[in-house]
């Protein structure tokens, strides 16, 4: 593929700041070869949606134990369950859609799916191509929690972002690492912020490169983010531990609803072209 890596690249204390753009990946389907940055890994788990229904509960579950508390961010939806209208796979894409529909005192549905217990790993690549939604209240995420909290309730046992955007900035990505001694709650975040305004237009391949010694962030494998282990112990590197993949798309919270939420863009696509597990 080719890019065209724009001129400033901005490096401060936690936080990374490259500007980008891509020629993006427009239709689903295409580029289904994965062309290995690195020879030594190897598939062993995908799910490519060749099917037509809802997601194949044998790989994906439904993650709905936040819906009674806003899951920790004042969130506004209410996330369904093997519900065809929010989560379903046809033509090649498994598509998340957030309606405008009350339900359980949210005025919200939409769907966040879990890989937990259908696949949990410890390092690897992690790929995923997808297509963001846009507009003031969204905020699509691809990400990683702990599958054990072996060290702890969050952020102790680990997050790891690979991409989140938020409809009020619509044409920037972020990816984050959130531990005990780095994260948002008390100003440590570590995180970087990407220019990509096709990102809601076209398809784009948001991977993670994680092994024992650091992480990496890529889209379209070029990379923009590293997070290293510093040799502490879990406080600052708690990704010893098997962790698994999440993709939700939600609506409103402290971040996403920061600017409000325009109903008047609803309902709202979240699509993901495919999933893809690497080991060594």
């Amino acid at each position: 593929m080719n890019k065209k890596l724009l001129l400033s690249v901005i490096i401060f204390t936690g936080y990374i700041h490259i500007v980008f753009s891509v020629h993006a990946q427009s239709e689903p389907g295409r580029n289904k070869n994965f062309k290995k940055s690195d020879t030594e890994w190897r598939l062993v788990w995908a799910d490519e949606f060749n099917y037509i229904g809802l997601p194949d509960p044998t790989k994906w579950g439904y993650d709905t134990e936040g819906n009674s508390f806003g899951w920790g961010n004042n969130e506004k939806q209410f996330y369904t369950s093997a519900d065809k209208r929010n989560a379903w796979v046809e033509n090649g894409v498994l598509t998340i859609t957030a309606l405008k529909d009350s339900m359980e005192g949210k005025p919200y549905t939409s769907a966040r799916l879990r890989t937990k217990g259908n696949g949990d790993w410890l390092y690897g690549r992690f790929e995923i191509r997808a297509k963001n939604p846009t507009g003031k209240g969204t905020w699509p995420a691809i990400w990683m929690l702990p599958t054990d909290w072996e060290y702890g309730r969050w952020p102790a046992s680990g997050e790891i972002d690979i991409m989140e955007n938020v409809g009020y900035d619509p044409d920037t990505i972020v990816g984050s690492a959130h531990t005990k001694k780095y994260n948002h709650v008390i100003g440590t975040q570590k995180n970087a912020r990407i220019y990509c305004p096709t990102n809601y237009t076209n398809f784009h391949v948001y991977a993670l490169e994680w092994e024992p010694d650091q992480y990496r962030l890529y889209i379209d494998n070029v990379h923009y983010f590293t997070f290293k282990n510093e040799g502490t112990g879990d406080d600052v590197w708690p990704f010893d531990k098997r962790f698994n993949i999440i993709i939700n798309l939600a609506i409103g919270g402290n971040w996403g609803g920061m600017k409000g939420i325009d109903d008047s863009l609803f309902p709202l696509k979240f699509e993901i072209d495919y999933v893809r597990v690497y080991q060594r």
